[in-house]
Formats: structure tokens, C-alpha cells, sequence
């Protein structure tokens, strides 16, 4: 089939497996009981903890069990807790009582948290008692209208025993909700995205499939819990495989390097900063590198830099993924066998049963292939809705039942797509359209640039004028120059930086996403170092 224009159909094999995330568990039980299945530290005196297939099943359904006697079916039931072991056995539990887990980022604010109670209206709050500093208790016994239920009263949330009514009663039905995910907004409250069993189930089935993940693979997953590149990929990737997950509760470059030789780790999730911190403390680490055979994640730009390096020094398949928390997830992924310039400057070809067009922003057509446009995705893995919200969803959603990114990328006739900004962070100067992408990768191939992040300030001349934000292993004498001639070699000269700032750490959201629109703030401001 030739294609001229950016659709893209979907591709059908492998078949999608039409099951819900408890009976997943359930027949990986049943295949491999004593297999171990996940590695994590106990919630409140970070015990070791180590389960079977077996024994995950049964913590899972005493977890049912205790749920259903607290919340009805298809009720939301809220967690709040940093990277316990708990949290994956409740995601399970929540799955097979028919219960929607609201998974909240521990570092929430009490009005950050009373907002996203009121608006998922979940009268239950799991919660750890602390998350680093962080006192979490106090916050939810404040908390009007809401059982809020510590994880340390463990027999509130998990029963003495299973009760077999309820194991007979496990949801069957894939297409039912499970989870709400809040985005992680920069403007106004975030959107509550409602997401099924068959998409959590169908994005990390596929995505294990077409990275080629080992069967029975050890996953170290050091991603935060309450984002679906952990509670998903990190979490349901390993079960997809028959494998073990092994939870980190908190990041840290050399514990995790220790974690990955000890458990014998052949799968490691990543977003760059991470990946990042672990290459860094590689240099340092008097020991031959852990030898991964997988490196899987994305969250933002991976430079061509850091896949090559992760290569080189742990050995591994670098995968780079794309997609957002709508599509539960993945949407697309490279592949250990795609050429070099494709694993390189693309972001990989679609998972299988998804459809992917690039269409025009203002107009909405499918744009000429190569030609760039607004990622829109429709298939299995696409959310139910924003909850409460029907304009939202119905901008977001086109009547073709397309799902609108706001991404902006360029699709080839092959599939590959390579990704170009995104619609709220072009930058327009003088007319032009000039995507931040680009330019990032062209400074963090320089020797000097630990990473980049690109972005319009405004101009009364030009409208907006190209500014670089940088993170430099050392800044010295006339670096400025240096990178200005090194950008002139390798970009068109309205796409060189005109305004040069470092800094030693980038805003991030919780995901590991650089928060651009806070270093506008701090570049109008005055409150960021300029680069001499």
C-alpha cells in the first residue's frame, strides 16, 4: 500500500489481548506461581518485600475483598503514596474489586488534594504516612468527607482472607473503566483522564512485543507510581512478560546501579533524567557497567547523545517511547532492529491497532506525507473521556474520533515518525515556525551541554526570539561564542539562540517534564544567569 498523505492505518498482528488487568494476573498466576513477580520496599519501615505470582494474587484479592466493602462498583477509590510495594498490590486490587483507582502524586499540596477528591468524588483516600518530608497523615485527617485510611491500618484495606464472592464476582468486561489519571497541567486545574482495562492491558502488551522485552524479564522500574509510565509500562510490562518488576521508592543513581547488578536486571525504564543521573554515576563507579538488554522510556526529547551512550555503556537496546497519559501511554515506539537514523531521529513507528494521522492545526486536513502537523491517534488504547468534563473532551476528540496530541511531528511513508514540538511551544519568529526539538539536540551534542531546553521569549521586533536554557558541566570563558559558532555549522541562522541562560537544574514537572513556561516566568523576571 503506497501512501501520499499522513494516515497511517492500523497495523493487526499481533492480536490485541481483550482481558482486564485482574484477569492478566490471574492467568500469570496460574502459569508461573512461584515465579517471583515483584521486588519493593514494605510502606513505613522500607522492609524488603519479595512476592510470587502466587502470593501477589492473594495480597491482590484480600486488597478486593477490603475494597469492596468500603466503596460500590465502578466507584473511585483514591491512592496517595510515593513507590511502596503497596501501591502496585492496591493498583491490582482496586482492578479486580470493579473499583477506579485515582492515582495522586504524593507531593500533592492540600489544595492540590482536595481538588482532585472533590472532582474524581472518591469518598476514600488510601495514603501513605509520609512521603520524604512530606507529612501526609496530617494533611488527610483535615480532609472533610473523605475516609481517609492510612496504609499502615493495614486490616482497613486488605482482609485476613479472600473472600470467594468476590473472587467470583472479578470484573470480565475490558472495556470497563479502572483508572483516572490527573494530567499535570501549567495553566488551570488538571483534566481527570479515564482510562479502561483494555487500554492499560493492550499498551503494555504491545509495547513489551514490539521492543522484543526478554519472556520472564527482571524490570527495574524507578518511574513515579501515580503516572501510567510506571503504573503501566513499569508495572503491567513486567506481568505482560511473565516477569518481575522490581520497584524503586526513591531514585537514586547509585542504590539503583547496586539494585541492577544484585537483582540481575535485564529491563531498566527510564525518563532522560534519570537515565542521565545513571550514566553519570557510571563514570565514577569502580565496577564494570550492569549489562541491560533492554533501556526503555521517553517523557521527553531523548537526544541522539544519551541513547548512544546508554548503548555503549550498558549494552542495551535503547527504546525510545512516545505518547501521553490519553493514550495510556504509548503510541509509538523504535524497535531493536530499526536502522540507526531511525533509532536515532525518530520516535519509531505506531503500536499495532492504532490509527495515526498528521493533520493541519488551523484546518484540520491530513497533511502531504513529510509535511508537519498535529499528532492525532484513534484506537484501543485512546482514554474513555475527561471525567466531568464534556467540552474538553469533545476539543480534543474530533467527530471521526480522532485523539488530538498537540503534538506536532511529520510521518513518512515507511511510518516513522519524527517528532517536531509541540502546538503551545512553537516559537514564531518574524513568521517563521520554529520547532524547539531541533535545536536541543544540536546543543546537547556539544561536549559542554548536560541539557537544553528551548523556548520563545517575546520581541517587539520579531514577535519571539529564540532562547536557549542550558545545563553545562562547566561554564567556562566564552563558551557563549563557542556554542553560538557550533549551532551555525548545524542550523539555518533564524534558528540560532539569540538569548543564552544556564542554570544548574531545570523546573520539572512530576513526570521529568521541563517546565518551560516557569523558565519564560524566570527569564522575565530577571532570575536567570545569562551566559556570557
Amino acid at each position: 500500500m503506497t501512501l501520499t498523505t499522513s494516515y497511517r492505518p492500523a497495523d493487526t498482528d499481533p492480536p490485541l489481548w481483550e482481558e482486564t488487568v485482574g484477569a492478566l494476573l490471574v492467568r500469570r498466576a496460574a502459569e508461573h506461581p512461584d515465579r517471583p513477580a515483584l521486588v519493593g520496599t514494605r510502606h513505613g519501615d522500607g522492609a524488603p518485600v519479595r512476592l510470587t505470582y502466587a502470593e501477589l494474587l492473594d495480597e491482590a484479592r484480600r486488597v478486593a475483598t477490603a475494597l469492596t466493602r468500603l466503596v460500590g462498583p465502578g466507584e473511585p477509590v483514591a491512592l496517595w503514596a510515593p513507590n511502596v510495594v503497596e501501591w502496585p498490590v492496591i493498583e491490582y486490587g482496586a482492578a479486580l474489586a470493579g473499583v477506579v483507582l485515582v492515582a495522586l502524586n504524593p507531593v500533592l499540596r492540600r489544595p492540590e488534594l482536595e481538588y482532585a477528591l472533590g472532582h474524581s468524588r472518591a469518598t476514600v483516600l488510601l495514603h501513605a504516612e509520609r512521603s520524604r518530608d512530606h507529612d501526609m497523615t496530617a494533611i488527610a485527617r483535615q480532609l472533610p468527607g473523605v475516609t481517609a485510611i492510612s496504609l499502615a491500618d493495614t486490616a482497613r484495606w486488605r482482609a485476613e482472607a479472600a473472600d470467594d464472592a468476590v473472587v467470583a464476582a472479578e470484573p470480565t468486561d475490558p472495556s470497563a473503566p479502572v483508572m483516572l489519571q490527573y494530567t499535570s497541567g501549567t495553566t488551570g486545574n488538571p483534566k481527570g483522564v479515564l482510562l479502561r482495562h483494555r487500554s492499560l492491558v493492550g499498551v503494555a502488551q504491545l509495547t513489551m512485543a514490539v521492543t522484543a522485552a526478554a519472556p520472564g524479564a527482571v524490570c527495574v522500574n524507578p518511574l513515579p507510581m501515580f503516572h501510567t509510565a510506571s503504573c503501566v509500562i513499569g508495572t503491567l510490562g513486567p506481568l505482560c512478560l511473565g516477569g518481575t518488576e522490581v520497584l524503586v521508592e526513591q531514585f537514586a543513581p547509585g542504590p539503583v546501579l547496586d539494585l541492577l547488578h544484585r537483582e540481575e536486571a535485564s529491563v531498566l525504564f527510564y525518563v532522560p533524567a534519570v537515565l542521565g543521573a545513571l550514566l553519570e554515576a557510571q563514570r565514577t563507579d569502580d565496577r564494570p557497567a550492569p549489562r541491560l538488554r533492554t533501556v526503555m522510556g521517553g517523557a521527553s526529547t531523548v537526544s541522539p547523545t544519551m541513547i548512544q551512550a546508554a548503548e555503549d555503556v550498558f549494552g542495551a537496546a535503547v527504546i525510545n517511547l512516545f505518547g501521553q497519559t490519553e493514550l495510556a501511554p504509548v503510541l509509538t515506539a523504535t524497535r531493536p532492529d530499526d536502522a540507526r537514523a531511525d533509532q536515532l531521529g525518530t520516535v519509531g513507528r505506531p503500536l499495532p491497532h492504532v490509527e495515526v494521522k498528521i493533520v493541519d492545526p488551523v484546518d484540520g486536513e491530513v497533511v502531504p506525507l513529510g509535511a508537519p502537523g498535529e499528532i492525532c491517534a484513534r484506537g484501543y488504547q485512546q482514554m474513555l473521556c475527561y471525567l466531568h468534563d464534556p467540552e474538553a473532551t469533545a476539543a480534543t476528540v474530533d467527530a471521526d474520533g480522532f485523539l488530538h496530541t498537540g503534538d506536532l511531528g511529520a510521518l513518512d511513508g515507511r511510518g516513522y515518525l519524527r517528532l517536531t514540538g509541540r502546538l503551545k511551544e512553537l516559537i514564531i519568529r518574524k513568521g517563521e515556525n520554529i520547532a524547539p526539538p531541533e535545536i536541543e539536540n544540536v546543543l546537547v551534542a556539544h561536549a559542554a551541554v548536560d541539557g537544553a531546553a528551548v523556548l520563545g521569549l517575546p520581541d517587539d521586533g520579531s514577535g519571539e526570539v529564540v532562547a536557549a536554557v542550558l545545563r553545562v558541566r562547566e561554564a567556562a570563558p566564552g563558551l557563549r561564542d563557542e556554542l553560538v559558532a557550533h549551532c551555525r555549522e548545524r542550523l539555518s541562522p533564524h534558528k540560532i539562540p539569540a538569548c543564552w541562560f544556564v542554570v544548574d537544574e531545570f523546573p520539572l514537572t512530576p513526570t521529568q517534564k521541563v517546565q518551560k513556561f516557569r523558565l519564560a516566568e524566570l527569564a522575565a523576571s530577571g532570575e536567570l544567569r545569562e551566559l556570557r
